[in-house]
């Protein structure tokens, strides 16, 4: 038997992959910033805050990333929103820079995954 954690299958939503392009023209090292929290997943380490409002069904997460291109911390930096969908796979919804907006409704949230569903 062997102690390795599981391996965490990670999907992207279009959502996700539009964001992370339009935030890297401005922010040069949002991959950078945002690898060591995706290798935290893979670990199977879910952090963040679970969002309220999106009933049981849904494990929602919004986690903090720093954004190394502004001296703000990590208030300032982006907001990583992800589904964990098993304990071996979790599903990255959105990102936002949190200077650019407010936080994320459940209704988008829920737009994003209905989008996400129809592409499968």
């Amino acid at each position: 038997m062997s102690n390795e954690m599981p391996f965490v299958q990670i999907d992207l939503t279009p959502e996700y992959k539009r964001n992370l392009r339009e935030l890297s023209k401005k922010y040069r090292n949002i991959r950078l910033d945002t690898q060591p929290i995706i290798e935290q997943f893979q670990g199977g380490n879910f952090t963040g805050d679970r969002i309220p409002g999106m009933g049981e069904n849904y494990v929602i997460l919004k986690v903090r990333v720093r954004n190394s291109n502004i001296q703000k911390g990590k208030s300032a930096g982006y907001r990583l929103i992800y589904q964990v969908e098993s304990p071996t796979s979790l599903l990255l919804l959105t990102i936002y820079a949190k200077s650019d907006r407010e936080d994320i409704s459940p209704n988008e949230i829920r737009n994003i995954l209905a989008e996400f569903d129809r592409d499968e």
